[in-house]
This record gives structure tokens, sequence and C-alpha cells, in this order.
């Protein structure tokens, strides 16, 4: 406990800063006095990943595209379309969307003592009225102390930048999405806020899944999943408006790109020869060390003298036979399900039973058709000093955490000739005993901040 009446100030401040209506429906945080303050070489890696990631996922694009015509092996097409419908395939080959890519980006990234590690390449992302919200916040009551990544409005100026020359811009929002709804809709108001000069849209709206009476030259921020289609009536409007030249939509369509399983394509042996010819080797070297070694969980038998590189074992039942110390091994849905996000379809060999691990393995096999999973190493985060607000006692509380860093990345510009600019860093650290660090009710979240020198 800290004896600080400035601390328990500062904390009532930010509680007293929340909309009426909250972030997200039915959800709760720790709240803490002070933002996750950075070193400077956190700080400057975070400043330039926007591009390493940016030219990741078009390599990605590119993937996609010369498996589709031949020119790199079909199977990696064939693999990214798996379990999805012929019309969704359809769609984002099409020529509007195929070289399209999300215009926000959030990379999900862990603090390790070996530097930062990539989790996930979320293109749907949550926490974006969040983040802005708690970019204001700290700004004012921290000015002069801490300086905030992104700044005050970097958040908003972000997300209005994507949308420039649009007349007006929807937020669609699926029921599956609905829990988001409140930052939405308080992104939205703020937005319609801003000062004049800041914006070129001056009409921002939430929408539901049924609303259909869109406008020739507006945008559309798609905030619903595409293994969602079948409940969200106006998706086909919007994208048939936008194949049309009538409607601009980010997120595109483009499920290939939404896959975890390109991270296994990436530490593919057979696909080196490619990452490093389009990435160049400083990119490749670098997303070597970001990403951990991931492999596809394929049921597809192999030869009897053949092994799974990395795991020297001929099948994947064999991982059922590791020691604690080997299962240091997480098992997820590689995308395209509703337990793709929010650290649903997570399990970590070391941290759960035998048989909890046994039976994830024979899942993750037998949806193999519908749903394939990654097995991907797993890189324990750091501990890190914290402090947060308990308002039944009245008191601040410290102790130590484990963090995951969200930068939000706002790309403009084509593939050719692309523009990357971070809006803010969402912090989210959890208490250490905790394996899986994501959104919890005993979770604290916080924008990440610099000192200057």
């Amino acid at each position: 406990m800290i004896a600080s009446n400035g601390y328990i100030d500062l904390s009532k401040q930010v509680i007293d800063s929340m909309p009426e209506a909250g972030f997200f429906k039915g959800c709760h945080w720790r709240c803490s006095p002070i933002p996750l303050v950075l070193n400077s070489k956190v700080k400057a890696d975070l400043l330039r990943l926007g591009k390493v990631f940016a030219k990741f996922l078009i390599v990605c694009s590119l993937l996609y595209r010369q498996s589709i015509k031949g020119k790199q092996p079909t199977w990696v097409a064939e693999l990214l379309d798996k379990g999805k419908p012929d019309y969704l395939i359809s769609l984002q080959r099409h020529s509007k969307f195929i070289k399209a890519l999300p215009n926000i980006i959030r990379p999900d990234l862990l603090i390790t003592e070996d530097g930062l590690v990539l989790t996930e390449l979320d293109n749907v992302p949550g926490g974006i009225g969040l983040t802005a919200w708690l970019n204001e916040v700290y700004s004012k009551i921290h000015k002069g102390n801490f300086q905030i990544l992104g700044g005050p409005d970097g958040m908003l100026n972000g997300f209005n930048s994507i949308f420039n020359g649009c007349n007006r811009v929807d937020i669609v929002v699926s029921a599956e999405a609905d829990m988001y709804r409140p930052e939405m809709e308080w992104l939205a108001r703020r937005l319609n806020n801003l000062k004049p000069g800041m914006t070129n849209v001056r009409n921002y709206q939430v929408r539901d899944q049924n609303y259909s009476s869109f406008v020739n030259g507006q945008g559309v921020y798609r905030f619903f999943e595409l293994f969602d289609l079948d409940n969200v009536p106006s998706a086909k409007i919007i994208f048939e408006g936008a194949i049309n030249g009538e409607i601009f939509v980010t997120p595109p369509p483009t499920s290939f790109i939404e896959e975890k399983m390109l991270m296994a394509f990436f530490w593919n042996q057979n696909l080196e020869p490619f990452w490093r010819r389009e990435l160049g080797d400083a990119y490749f070297y670098e997303l070597r060390k970001l990403i951990p070694r991931s492999w596809l969980m394929d049921p597809s038998p192999l030869p009897p003298h053949a092994g799974i590189p990395g795991l020297d074992i001929p099948n994947w039942h064999q991982l059922k036979n590791f020691s604690q110390r080997q299962k240091e091994l997480i098992i997820k849905i590689s995308g395209f399900s509703e337990r793709a996000w929010g650290a649903k379809s997570v399990v970590l060999g070391s941290d759960v039973p035998a048989y909890v691990w046994a039976n994830t393995i024979d899942e993750a096999l037998a949806s193999f058709d519908k749903n394939p999973f990654i097995l991907q190493e797993y890189k324990k985060p750091s501990r890190v000093p914290v402090i947060w607000y308990d308002a039944d006692a009245n008191q601040v509380m410290e102790g130590e955490g484990r963090v995951r860093l969200c930068p939000y990345y706002f790309f403009n510009g084509d593939i050719e000739n692309i523009e990357v600019t971070l809006g803010g860093v969402l912090a989210t650290i959890c208490p250490v005993e905790k394996k899986i660090i994501h959104g919890m009710s005993d979770a604290i979240l916080v924008p990440c901040a610099y000192v200057d020198n």
C-alpha cells in the first residue's frame, strides 16, 4: 500500500472522467493513477515497428496473390481459404479488395526479457475509443510530467485521417461485437466535436448490423467479423457499394490477412526465400525476433522417417508426451471463428492438466478442415512494478504485473506508398500469476508514456 493522497486524487480524476455508459458492456478494470512509463528502447521500437508490420502485411498479401496464380505454392492460398464460404473467397479476390490493407492494425506485444514479442496482429481491434479517452485524460492530469505516446489527440486524428474525403462515416457494429458499442459511440461523439480544422468529416454515426441507408461518397468502418457475415444484413450492401466505388470501407473483407497461420508460414523453411526477398534482410530478421516460432497444426501424416521441423516429432500427438518444461507452447485458433479473439481458444500447455492439453491437441487436429489451429512458442512476459487504486478501500496499492502493449497504427496511402502513424499505445497489465494476458477485471488498463530527457 502507498500512503499517497496525490495518487488517490489522480485516480479519482480518472474515474470521474469516465463517460456514464462506460466503454465495454459489463466489463470493468483496475484504474492506475499513472500511465505505464516506457524506457527509451521500447518507445523507439514502438515508433518504428508500424512500418515493419505494414511491410509484413503487404508481403502477406503478395504471398496470397502469388499463390493463387501459382507463382508461390498453391497450398498457401488453399490453407488460408480453408473453412471460408465461397462468397467470401470470391469477395476477397475481387480487384477492389485483394491488394487492400486494413487502415488500422493493433499488434499485441509482450514485454519479455528478450525484448518485444508479437502474439497477434489484430485487424478489427477493440479499444480504439478507450485508448483515445485514456490518452486525453492522462495527458490532461499529468500535463508536464509525462508525454503520452500519440499525444492527447493521436487516436482521434489517426481514425479521422483514414476517412479523409468522405462526406460522412458510419461505424457498423454487429450484435456479436455489441460489447464494444459504448466505446464506439463515445468515439463517434468525440470525433463529431473535434475543433474546426482538425477534421474534414463532421458526421460520424454508430449503426447496427441492419442499417442499410448508405450514401454515395461515405466511409464505413467495419466493426464486425467476417465469420459473422450471415448475421450482418448490411454487409453485402457495404461491400457491393465499395466494389461500385460508392463507399470506402475499412477494414477490407480480406479474411486471409487476418489468419494467425501467416506467422507459421513466416517460419516455414520452404517459404523463407520468398520472405527474405520480399521483406529484405533487415525486416526479415527484425520479424524473426518479434514472431515466436509457430507451426500450423496440419494432421496430414508424415513419412515415418520424417519429423516436424523445430519439434523433432513424427506427429502432433507426440506433443501429449512432452514434459512440463517442453509444454511452454500455446495452441490457438488461426482465425475465422468467434473463438479467435479475446484469448478464448488460447491454451498454454504448461498451465493446464495433461488431459486438457491432450484434448486441445485432439480438437485442433479434428477441426483442421473448418478451423485450423496453430502451435506457438510461449514467451513469458517480464514482471513490471505497478500501482492501482482500490476504490473499496480508498487506497492506492502496489505490486507487480505482466504487460501486453497494444499500439494502434493508422495506415494511409496504398501499398506502394504507405504512411504509418502511431496513434497511441494501450497497456494491459495482469497479475503475475496470469500466464495469458488479456482484458480482465483484475487487469490494469492505462496508456503508455515516456519522460523527456
